[in-house]
């Protein structure tokens, strides 16, 4: 593709973006080509999602300028943002729930009929026009909360569609689909470029840059690294240079030496949040000094399992047994204090209170104890000394113990997370989702912490969507489907084919 005046959709001009002291976006320079999918590569935490923000008018840039077809703009808030044809899906999608999808794609911008009423027949007939043009198929009038959440990233890019979009944004946009979602998405990327839209991609999955992106800027803490064209580099290549050290991939790990039993899940039956059946009979045991893992299509009941298995879901019917003691009945705090600790699958909703500091999410499970409260006082000396230790172990940044979790990255929050857990030398640690919406170099850590538990004689659950990280990290492997366990594979046996065909109901 010529680089030349008129191809240029995007020119972003040495563009810095400061919050107080801390440099967010240091004097970055990016063009982005009509037609192309641009990735954007960086650590969590590296400055990309700031710098789209401010491309969106979400921030206004301490310094820089901002072209647009070779016209200056200035960006002043998300409303010019779209007036000039720029749309953005957020990582955490602003839906209305109870609303249809007809109704989020035209908030705000109702066309109305005779005497002032919304003509919703007008706007559904545009929005089917949209989604069949560029192979979205969503049902306009299904209600958001009847729908996947893949179902919802393509409601969000119709909405940036119907409002005219010929530049999109989207930020981290595989972090919560399925594999299957993933493909479908990549489809509908491409549909929008061969229609000539140009889409931006913030990510940092190397394996989905390598198949969709035709250029990718990287990003490393603020400052930009290099613009390569992606046919041109490996993986490791942008691994590399995104991180500023050599990646390993594959973790290494001791020999395989299970111990005695740690947990049994003995026919465990079990409701979702709408009385329906999600866990079906379940049973499966899991060793000291092993990783067994959960593959299976995200909704066959995972979340279901590490409820009941941390407390949080009512059992219809079974047991569940830590060190041969039933925990069913036990509430999480008891559950927690005999041994078993999870890594949530979602670690804002579950695993922080994002408006306390880290010190004080670090000792969230541990407050009431002696060494950190005493006569209902909190010794902050003690939080502080005890908070700092974990935060230099686990190579939280910024190593700072009053720093509020929300201002965290999200590689910073999991780590935080794990060295919570990891801290009350669990016998049991359930890992759900643990390296969702991480960078490469926070998934290498998050992967090494596993393994560190793992050879150090514990007992390790893994519940994850990602297959690459099943095949990588288990010994042992379990498949849900619709709530039952429908395989079990060792690690040796086990490929992507053979657990895709478990994951879609399949027989081997």
């Amino acid at each position: 593709m010529a680089q030349n005046e008129s191809n240029i959709a995007v020119d972003l001009r040495g563009i810095s973006k400061h919050f107080g002291t801390f440099v967010a976006n240091d004097d970055i320079s990016i063009s982005i080509m009509k037609g192309e999918v641009h990735a954007l590569l960086g650590e969590n935490g590296a400055g990309k999602t700031t710098l789209m923000k401010a491309l969106y008018g979400m921030h206004r840039p301490t310094s820089g300028k901002i072209f647009l077809w070779g016209k200056e703009v200035d960006v002043t808030d998300p409303k010019v943002a779209i007036s000039l044809g720029i749309g953005m899906v957020h990582q955490h999608f602003m839906l209305v729930r109870p609303f249809t999808v007809t109704q989020n794609i035209i908030l705000g911008m109702e066309p109305t009929g005779l005497f002032g009423a919304i003509d919703f027949l007008q706007s559904r007939k545009r929005v089917e026009e949209l989604s069949k043009k560029y192979g979205l198929l969503v049902d306009p009038d299904a209600l958001i909360e009847d729908i996947s959440v893949g179902m919802e990233q393509r409601v969000e890019i119709l909405k940036a569609l119907y409002r005219g979009a010929e530049i999109l944004i989207l930020d981290e946009p595989t972090a919560v689909l399925t594999p299957q979602e993933i493909d479908d998405l990549m489809g509908i990327i491409r549909n929008l470029t061969v229609e000539g839209k140009t889409v931006i991609i913030i990510t940092h999955k190397l394996k989905e840059i390598k198949h969709i992106a035709d250029r990718c800027t990287i990003i490393r803490r603020g400052k930009k690294i290099d613009t390569v064209r992606v046919h041109d580099v490996t993986e490791q290549d942008l691994a590399r240079m995104m991180v500023g050290r050599e990646v390993n991939f594959d973790v290494p790990r001791g020999p395989f030496n299970p111990g005695t039993v740690a947990l049994e899940v003995r026919k465990v039956s079990s409701l979702d949040g709408r009385g329906l059946p999600a866990l079906k009979d379940l049973s499966f045991t899991l060793q000291k000094g092993e990783i067994l893992a959960i593959a299976g299509v995200d909704g066959n009941g995972q979340t279901e399992l590490a409820e009941v298995l941390t407390g949080l879901r009512n059992l219809v019917s079974g047991n569940i047994f830590l060190r041969n003691e039933d925990i069913k009945n036990l509430t999480t705090k008891d559950i927690i204090r005999k041994g078993l600790v999870a890594i949530p699958q979602d670690r804002q909703k579950f695993g922080l209170v994002l408006e306390f500091s880290v010190s004080e999410n670090i000792i969230l499970q541990e407050y009431d104890k002696p060494t950190f409260s005493r006569n209902g006082i909190l010794l902050n000396d003690a939080i502080h000394d005890y908070s700092a230790e974990l935060i230099e172990k686990f190579d939280v940044r910024p190593p700072v113990p009053e720093y509020k979790a929300s201002e965290l990255s999200g590689g910073n929050q999991q780590k935080v997370i794990i060295a919570r857990e990891v801290s009350q030398n669990p016998d049991v640690l359930i890992a759900n989702q643990p390296t969702r919406g991480l960078d490469v170099g926070a998934i290498e850590f998050v992967h090494r912490a596993l393994i560190e538990q793992r050879d150090r004689g514990k007992a390790v659950l893994l519940i994850s969507l990602e297959l690459d990280e099943v095949l990588g990290l288990a010994d042992r492997i379990l498949v849900l489907y619709e709530g039952k366990i429908v395989g079990e594979l060792e690690a040796a046996q086990a490929d992507e084919q053979k657990v895709g065909i478990l994951m879609a109901g399949g027989q081997l």
